[in-house]
């Protein structure tokens, strides 16, 4: 789940920058695809937030 929760913070930097346009052609595609999030990188951050502290959840003894 920590590897879920390191993507997802990832691909929250790549929308903020995407959003912002400092990453070309791939930042258009990707905010074509995905504008709701190149809008709101926050929501992503806040996925992956959350899967972290479900891995950490789940992996108390």
């Amino acid at each position: 789940m920590y590897f879920v929760a390191a993507a997802l913070a990832v691909l929250s930097g790549l929308f903020y920058a995407a959003g912002h346009h400092q990453i070309g052609s791939v930042g258009n595609t990707m905010c074509q695809y995905g504008g709701m999030f190149c809008e709101n990188p926050a929501l992503v951050l806040v996925g992956a937030g959350l899967a972290a502290a479900w891995g950490t959840f789940v992996s108390i003894r």
